[in-house]
């Protein structure tokens, strides 16, 4: 890249959380993004940048010229020449190495810069706190100041163990806090420091929400609204959230109910126990109409939020409650786009991991609500697959949603109403995202149709598609592009009874079993198994239902993904350093590994995965020309027509 340099899994220091985002810095300046979350420092703010060697990478910290400090974590050492080099020729800006004290002395000297402190043992530094986390300052003795930090419960995401206070001793003698008789050192470090701790934390909150239902973590909660944070009080818990970890708000109304959800996506997460909750779901009455006045004296509201809030509000609470915490936290808000449903609303009905809820369209993601909430950007997505209940009964009124992410991982949206198909379509199409197994438009209409009808007996589109493309519209060979998902009314064990002997079977004898018989006294096991048999052939209306297909055996191998080459040579070196380790526990250190693995590290497998691809397109090619020729139908395939 001419104009700078791009790197990704690069994490943001202090409160930013622990996922990595991508880091681009250009001529113009440094700008850090991940999911909404943005930091950028333009050209003309930049005042100095240092190196720090960190375990297994490098640290980059950039310095305003307002006092804020950034640390930017996971550069590698060839990253650390071409970048001092940059820094130095395009801002004339020469980067300084910082080294670590790891000598363990606890004597030395202070060094404030902007608003950062850092403990300097010799001329290594030995830590460093932001005095934006510092809640107040205090006095213990004459010579003592102890700086108390945030409470933030978004910090036990991560770690075992919060930073609360720290206590510095500044004896008499210091001469770099030099005072006098009535104002010794420790006095004079107390009042250089104070101006700069941000000591909201024991204010009263500048407005507060009382009895709000919260979905997730579930309660009823007193929500306080503070300068630099926001509390949740309910009766069994309390939470105190740093604005620094809201990433984003998402105000979305709920169609033909009387409510909206408010929510506030959060890194790191806060922790409930042993549940992590990345988004805070509110709900509120749509309808419902306050007035809240702002406990903001008028020098600060002048000096800081004047551009930003209203002393007075009001409006619905939803939006009140919205724009408030958006004026405090700097965090930008995203509304429904332009998405819409057969009901006029922003999303569908759908249900996810066996939870009923709803899915919002957004224009740069989807978001499931309420619970499990799951955001899913359109950056993550790979592609996305419709999926049509198999034929009969009522399921042919709904079709699934799948969404593949380019980590693998796959999130399945199941019964959604097939009259909202066109409108999912469109949009997805429209947002440039890969749709699978639609074929060109034609085809994708030939879905829509079916998806429509009020046929439960409709022509099954994909099976269509496939028979076209053999050339006999007789043929039931399966496309290997295309698995058709099992009857979630049928048994896991449907294939084992389709063996030799059914095959040979006429197709009078196959009718037998459904014609009525004189009721005969049958023992209890007997009649279950009769029942049982009858579930799993006949469908709710007593048609026999069609045998499932097998995948052709001679079908060509798919092609595997870069992970799955990384894995295949991992697996067994992770085994062997790790005995007794479960394949659950394997899959997810491999995971790990990978996503945290450079793309110079990756290309390896990649490059074996883009070979195997094209094998893969050759041999199907070559497999699908081969099914086009005429083939004899055994006649213990077909469907019984009535």
């Amino acid at each position: 890249m001419t104009d700078g340099h791009v790197f990704n899994n690069i994490t943001l220091g202090g409160r930013g959380g622990t996922n990595p985002g991508q880091i681009k810095i250009y001529s113009g300046g440094i700008i850090w993004m991940r999911q909404g979350k943005s930091i950028e420092v333009d050209k003309a703010d930049l005042l100095s940048v240092t190196w720090t060697k960190v375990p297994k990478s490098n640290q980059l910290g950039v310095q305003n010229k307002d006092g804020s400090f950034h640390k930017f974590t996971g550069f590698r050492d060839q990253d650390v020449v071409s970048l001092t080099s940059f820094f130095q020729k395009t801002f004339g800006v020469t980067v300084k190495e910082k080294q670590l004290s790891i000598s363990g002395r606890n004597w030395g000297e202070i060094d404030l810069n902007g608003n950062m402190l850092a403990f300097m043992v010799g001329s290594k530094q030995a830590f460093e706190v932001p005095l934006a986390d510092v809640s107040q300052t205090s006095f213990q003795g004459k010579n003592d100041v102890i700086l108390e930090f945030h409470v933030d419960d978004t910090t036990g995401a991560n770690e075992k163990d919060s930073l609360m206070e720290i206590s510095f001793h500044i004896p008499n003698s210091n001469t770099q806090f030099v005072g006098d008789e009535n104002c010794p050192p420790a006095q004079v470090f107390h009042d250089k420091i104070a101006p700069v701790v941000d000591t909201g934390v024991g204010e009263n909150p500048v407005v507060t929400f009382e009895s709000i239902a919260i979905l997730t973590p579930r309660g009823r909660y007193s929500v306080e609204l503070h300068l630099s944070f926001l509390r949740l009080q309910g009766q069994a818990n309390d939470f105190k959230i740093q604005y620094s970890s809201v990433v984003r708000l998402f105000l979305l109304p709920k169609s033909n109910q009387p409510h909206t959800f408010v929510v506030i996506s959060l890194d790191p997460p806060i922790r409930k126990g042993q549940t992590l909750y990345p988004h805070i779901v509110m709900q509120f009455e749509t309808d419902d109409v306050v007035q809240s006045e702002l406990a903001l004296s008028e020098d600060l509201y002048n000096a800081k939020y004047k551009d930003k809030l209203e002393l007075s509000y009001k409006g619905l609470i939803h939006e009140v409650f919205t724009t408030i915490l958006r004026g405090l936290s700097g965090a930008k808000v995203t509304k429904p786009g332009k998405f819409r449903s057969c009901q006029d609303g922003y999303a569908v009905k759908s249900s996810l991991k066996a939870e009923d809820g709803i899915l919002y369209p957004l224009e740069k993601s989807f978001f499931f609500l309420p619970k499990p909430p799951t955001l899913i950007t359109h950056e993550e997505i790979d592609y996305v697959e419709f999926e049509r209940h198999a034929a009969g009964g009522s399921n042919m009124h709904y079709f699934d949603l799948l969404i593949r992410l380019k980590s693998e991982q796959e999130h399945l949206f199941r019964n959604i109403q097939r009259n909202e198909y066109h409108n999912l379509y469109g949009f997805i199409s429209s947002k440039g995202l890969k749709i699978m197994n639609l074929g060109d438009a034609q085809q994708a209409a030939g879905v829509a149709k079916v998806l429509e009808s009020d046929d439960d007996d409709a022509v099954d589109p994909h099976l269509e598609r496939i028979r076209n493309e053999a050339g006999e519209n007789e043929s039931d060979e399966e496309d290997e592009d295309f698995v058709a998902e099992k009857d979630d009314e049928g048994s896991p064990t449907d294939d084992s009874g389709a063996d030799d002997s059914d095959a040979s079977q006429s197709d009078d004898e196959k009718e037998k079993p459904l014609k009525k018989e004189p009721k005969k006294d049958l023992p209890s096991s007997s009649k279950a198994s009769t029942s049982k048999k009858k579930s799993r052939d006949a469908d709710e209306d007593g048609k026999k239902r069609k045998p499932k297909k097998k995948k052709d055996p001679n079908a060509p191998k798919r092609s595997l993904s870069g992970f799955m080459f990384f894995s295949q040579v991992e697996r067994e070196n992770l085994k062997k350093t790790n005995p007794g380790i479960s394949f659950t526990d394997v899959a997810r250190v491999l995971g790990e590994k990978w996503k945290k693995m450079s793309g110079e590290e990756k290309e390896p497998y990649e490059a074996k995965a883009r070979i195997d691809k094209k094998r893969y397109q050759d041999e199907i090619s070559g497999y699908k020309n081969a099914q086009a020729q005429p083939v004899n139908i055994d006649s213990g395939n077909e469907s019984d027509s009535t």
